[in-house]
Order: C-alpha cells, then sequence, then structure tokens
C-alpha cells in the first residue's frame, strides 16, 4: 500500500506537474531532473524558482553551464523576470580556475573542489529553501572518474539533508552510458523526452521514474512549452472524474431523426456517425449542437479539419442558428492543429470544455484528425476510451464524426474501428438512384434504448435536414447501387425532378420536393 500523502509541498509551478506527483515535490529533499539538450529543464527549473519567489521563500540558481545572460533571456522570452532570484554564476569561472599558479594537484582537483566550495559557501549566506543546480555534465567532467563524481554527489546531498532546502539537479544525458547510480541517489528522479516527429513541432514527454514517500502518476505525459513555460497534461484517468446527473434525452428538432434514433441520444453516451466523405455526418452533429444550444446547453466544438469561418457559413447557409461563445445557449467552436497538438493536450482542452466551460454536448469532428494527433505506439483505442468513458461519467453527450475512404460500396474502410467503443453508430452512405448520387442514414447500435432498423434518404436545403420515410421501395442501398422492389413507383407526370422523388408513407406511394 502507497503512503498516504504529504501536506509538505513544494509545488512546482506547473499545474499539471504537481498533479502527477499528487500536489508537488516532497519539501527539503534533493531531486534529479534529466533530459536531452532542449527537453525543457531550465525551464522547469525556473517555474520552481519563480513558484518559491511568490510564495516568498528564498531561492538561488547555480549554474555551471550558462551565464546570467542567457539565463535572463530565456526568462524573458517566456515574461518572466529573476528579480528576487539569487543567481551564482560559475559557467565563466571555471576556465580561470588555478590560472598560473604552481601547483602540485591535479587542475581538475583544484577547479572541483573551488566550485564545490563556492556553491557551498553561497549556500551558507543565502541559506536558501529552493535551489537549481544546472548541470551536472559540468561536475561530471571536473570529477573525471565516475568513482569521484558519485562521491562528490553523495557528498553535496549529505550537505543539503536536513537543511530545508529542496534541490533540483539537472543533467543533461552527455555521459557516454546512463548513471542509474545517481537516480538512486535523488529522492525523486523526472526524466523529460523529446523528439522531433517527420511534420510539426517536437514531441514532448514527462516521465517521473522514480518518486520516493508517495504517491504519483507512473508513466508518460504528455508536455508542452508554451508561452506561459512548460505545461504538462496528466494521463485521463476516468475513473477519478464521476458526477451524477439526470439522464434525458438530446433531442436534434428533427421529428425523423429523432424516430429513427427512438426519440434522441441520452446524456452520458457517445455516438459515432461514421461514412465517407460529404455524406451529411458534419451537417448532423452541427444539427445537433444547434438544438441542444437553444434548449439553453453549453456546446463544445472540436474541428479538425473544417474552418470555424466555412462551419458558420455552412449552418447559416442551412437555416441553422448558431451563437458562438461560452456559457448556456452558446457554442464555443475550436480549431485544433492536429500536427501541434499531442493527445494528453487534446484531453485537457476537452476537460476544460467540460469542467470550467460547463459544456453538456461536446463534438469531436474529426477522429480522422484525432488520430493524426497520436505519436506511433501509442494506442488511440485506449486513450479514446478514456476520454469517453470520462465524458459519460460526466453526462455529456459526445458526437464523434469518422469519415471512411472510399465513396461507394460495402468495401470504405475507417482509419481505426471504433465502434465497439461508441454507445450509438450511425451509418452514412451514398447511393446511385435514377441518375443521381444520394445519401442514406441508419442506426446500427444504440445501446441505451431503442432505435429504428430502417434506412432513410438524408438531403439537405435551406430549411435544414431532412429524412424521408424509411426506404421500403429500394434493397442494396448500402451497397451503393440498390434495385427496385416491387411497389409504388415515382410518376413522372407530377412535374418534379425524379431524382428528387422520396418515399411517403402517408400516402401509400413517393412524395415528390422540389
Amino acid at each position: 500500500m502507497l503512503p498516504q500523502r504529504n501536506s509538505d509541498r513544494a509545488t512546482t509551478g506547473v499545474p499539471g506537474l504537481d498533479d502527477v506527483l499528487d500536489g508537488g515535490l516532497v519539501s527539503h529533499q534533493l531531486y534529479l531532473v534529466d533530459g536531452n539538450p532542449g527537453a525543457g529543464k531550465t525551464t522547469l527549473a525556473l517555474q520552481f524558482l519563480l513558484e518559491g519567489r511568490r510564495a516568498g521563500e528564498r531561492c538561488l540558481y547555480v549554474t555551471l553551464s550558462e551565464s546570467r545572460a542567457e539565463l535572463a533571456a530565456g526568462a524573458a522570452s517566456h515574461g518572466w523576470v529573476l528579480d528576487g532570484i539569487e543567481v551564482l554564476e560559475l559557467a565563466t569561472d571555471l576556465s580561470n580556475l588555478g590560472a598560473g599558479e604552481l601547483t602540485m594537484f591535479n587542475p581538475s582537483e583544484v577547479e572541483l573542489t573551488e566550485t564545490t566550495r563556492r556553491v557551498l559557501d553561497m549556500f551558507e549566506r543565502m541559506q536558501p529553501q529552493r535551489m537549481v543546480l544546472d548541470s551536472l555534465s559540468e561536475l561530471r567532467l571536473l570529477a573525471q572518474t565516475s568513482l569521484r563524481y558519485r562521491r562528490q554527489i553523495l557528498a553535496l546531498k549529505q550537505f543539503f539533508s536536513g537543511r530545508g532546502c529542496t534541490v533540483l539537479l539537472l543533467d543533461d544525458r552527455t555521459a557516454e552510458v546512463r548513471d542509474l547510480q545517481l537516480q538512486s541517489i535523488a529522492h525523486g528522479v523526472i526524466s523529460l523526452d523529446h523528439e522531433a516527429p517527420p511534420y510539426g513541432p517536437a514531441r514532448r514527454r514527462l516521465n517521473v521514474a522514480k518518486f520516493r514517500g508517495s504517491n504519483f502518476r507512473s508513466g508518460y505525459q504528455d508536455m508542452a512549452i508554451r508561452a506561459a513555460g512548460v505545461e504538462v497534461y496528466p494521463r485521463l484517468v476516468a475513473s477519478e472524474h464521476i458526477k451524477p446527473f439526470a439522464r434525458d434525452v438530446v433531442a436534434s428538432g428533427v421529428q425523423r431523426l429523432d424516430a429513427l434514433l427512438g426519440g434522441g441520444i441520452e446524456r452520458g453516451t457517445s455516438t459515432l456517425l461514421v461514412g465517407p466523405a460529404g455524406c451529411g455526418k458534419s451537417t448532423i452533429t452541427l444539427q445537433y449542437a444547434a438544438a441542444a444550444a437553444g434548449r439553453g446547453d453549453h456546446v463544445a466544438v472540436f474541428l479538425f479539419e473544417e474552418s470555424r469561418v466555412l462551419l458558420l457559413a455552412r449552418a447559416a447557409g442551412l437555416g441553422m442558428s448558431i451563437h458562438e461563445g461560452e456559457g448556456p445557449g452558446r457554442v464555443s467552436l475550436t480549431r485544433v492543429d492536429p500536427s501541434a497538438i499531442s493527445p494528453g493536450e487534446f484531453a485537457q482542452a476537452v476537460r476544460r470544455a467540460v469542467d470550467h466551460g460547463g459544456a453538456r454536448v461536446i463534438v469531436i469532428d474529426s477522429l480522422n484528425g484525432l488520430l493524426n494527433t497520436m505519436p506511433a505506439g501509442q494506442s488511440m483505442q485506449a486513450q479514446l476510451h478514456e476520454l469517453l468513458t470520462y465524458l459519460g461519467n460526466k453526462g455529456v453527450a459526445t458526437f464523434l464524426v469518422a469519415a471512411q475512404s472510399g465513396v461507394l460500396g460495402l468495401t470504405m474502410r475507417a482509419p481505426i474501428d471504433t465502434s465497439y467503443l461508441a454507445d450509438t453508430v450511425v451509418l452514412f452512405r451514398m447511393f446511385e438512384h435514377l441518375g443521381a448520387v444520394k445519401k442514406s442514414v441508419a442506426v446500427i447500435k444504440k445501446r441505451s434504448g431503442r432505435h429504428e432498423e430502417s434506412i432513410r434518404e438524408l438531403w439537405f436545403d435551406a430549411d435544414g435536414v431532412h429524412l424521408s420515410d424509411p426506404l421500403l421501395h429500394l434493397r442494396g442501398v448500402l451497397s451503393g447501387v440498390p434495385e427496385e422492389t416491387a411497389g409504388p413507383q415515382p410518376d413522372p407526370a407530377s412535374g418534379a425532378a425524379p431524382d428528387l422523388a422520396v418515399p411517403d408513407a402517408a400516402n401509400g406511394g413517393i412524395r415528390h420536393d422540389e
């Protein structure tokens, strides 16, 4: 059984990392932060000290690799100033230590001893409560041997022990062999990784490899470096987010569409709309969004392909009233760049829309774009399952759009099979009939209640979304090239265009709409 959470914590200045660490670093301990050059170690260390400064603590930054000016410039790029943080700059002094002196000692021994002495003297004078030592690679070079280096680190740990200071040691992994002995000495180890994909910005991850005496979230967590500094996106665990809610129905406002779905979509369920490009999936989700907002719900739409301007123009062309913004009765539209966002960051954005924005309907358009955010080797199904379970636990009605390759026929394939994850699956198809390409819609799965087993024709105009009565006179609609069955046929004498013929069960024949 893991120990209970320690209330004496040093928050890191990165809320997501504090969440991973169950509240922050255990105070007055020594920690290792390692990562390749450019992984974000210095930025994270500065945020740690800035958080201490906000809390009124004395903070010390010891730099053996960067100058004070370089540190200040890096801080300024995030809008920070280092006032109130003492900086001990040793980078320019190392080359001068022992210069011009006659000595019987090895120069490395003189330099290491002098460097350590200056650090300890500054510590004794200032008595900091937070300290960063950047970086251990310089001490490793001065020590020359792994034995002297390990002894030096042990001596530093013993010196800091019991002096009321939380210490971060930064290491840039420049050693030829990974130094696991250093990890065994530290109270906790935070590893930062980043890699450059074939296209887009670097993908960054954080892993707490070790954290003694405390609960923490193990495994990799997505992170990014933004204008505000390092941001960590803890892996979503749906079981931690459960909220009671009324399982009422979200209706589309289109009578025949609601009839097809047995009255509508229940809150706390997910609906997958799948079909080829141009078959009306996004328009149907837009109809649900407009109807929900019209009833006072807040709706959050995440767009991976379509632009916000084009979506609003399309909604206006269909007679839908979309009031953009935050709060009840509003629809927030968020354009997502799949090449510039990680799965963890996207999940965090969805959580923010629900927990802080009060969204009760979520639209993700589309899963194809979300798939492109997943680095190789990660399981989209597992992450999507957690996200959908979280939304279900919060009573959110979720709509997912998935485009299949191809246009006609039964050989179309989606990039990934997610139909088993969704509570409701709505299938869209294109089919050829009377010299025209038309659209059809059917519900093939609904866990939460009844639904029609029929196939209906679907079309759109300036008055919105329309569905026909069940296509009883056609067989093979889902194949793309249906055949007429025995029954009423279109009447050309009516003057209506035959390609707009739809069945009308009320009069037992075919209704022709202009």
